[in-house]
Order: C-alpha cells, then sequence, then structure tokens
C-alpha cells in the first residue's frame, strides 16, 4: 500500500493509508452498494440515478455519453434494486467491446440502492446515427 506523510506538531510524520487506483473497472470487483433499502426501491427515482451514472460512460473515439449516442437500449429496474440494462456498441469491432458493458456495470452497481447490476450486450437492433439524442447530433455537428 502507498502511505503519504502528513506533517504534525514537531515537524513529525505520521504515515496515512492511501488508496490504491483500480487497474481498470474492467478488473476491479464492483463495489458494494452503498445502501440498499430494507423494502422496495422507488423504480423512477432509481432509474434517473442510474442514467446520470450513464452520462459519464465514454466510447472513447466519440466524445459524447454511451446514453447520448443511443447505445443504451433497455434500463430494467426491479423493485428489489436488481437492474439489467440491455446496450449495444456503435459496431461489433468497437475496441472498447471488451471494458466498456464490465464499466457500465460497475458504475451501476454503485448507484445508491442498486442490490445488482447485469449488462447484456446486443446486438439487434444494430446501431445506426438515427438513435442519438438530438443534444448528441448537435454536439457532433450532425445538422
Amino acid at each position: 500500500m502507498n502511505r503519504i506523510y502528513a506533517e504534525e506538531l514537531m515537524d513529525q510524520r505520521v504515515p496515512l493509508p492511501v488508496d490504491e487506483p483500480s487497474a481498470s473497472p474492467a478488473s476491479a470487483t464492483p463495489p458494494l452498494p452503498a445502501t440498499v433499502p430494507a423494502g422496495p426501491v422507488d423504480v423512477g427515482d432509481l432509474q434517473e440515478k442510474i442514467i446520470e451514472v450513464l452520462r459519464t460512460c465514454y466510447d472513447p473515439e466519440i466524445p459524447v455519453n454511451i446514453y447520448e449516442l443511443g447505445l443504451i437500449y433497455n434500463i430494467d429496474v426491479q423493485e428489489t434494486g436488481d437492474v439489467t440494462i440491455r446496450m449495444t456498441l456503435t459496431s461489433p469491432m468497437c475496441p472498447v467491446a471488451g471494458t466498456l458493458p464490465p464499466e457500465v456495470q460497475f458504475k451501476v452497481q454503485g448507484v445508491a440502492g442498486v442490490k445488482s447490476a447485469k449488462v447484456d450486450l446486443v446486438w439487434d437492433p444494430p446501431w445506426n446515427q438515427d438513435m442519438m439524442s438530438e443534444a448528441a447530433r448537435v454536439q457532433l455537428g450532425f445538422f
């Protein structure tokens, strides 16, 4: 574990633990849910929180988040906090095919109220530019 030192009175140094950054979300163990209510969750509220998190995921070749790109086909949120996401990629040959779906799962699993997260990568229907939001088209200059 790496350590950093904080100066205290009389110039003494005390080691403080520092969390090591994970190599990648794909290799990291998903975080434990922050809080999972004992009863049913508010499905609509949880879905909005999940969408916020999905807007932080990007295909590194395209400067638009995966939600606005239209790569998320469905977000199924159960009252139990179990979440299943159907998503696609811009093409089967996408260089992030092995890393983006695990990143999505990792981030969604960390949303408060999510008990479990599963990502299903699908190719039907095939993604096309018509699936992008208006905001994504404007950002990419497709008007």
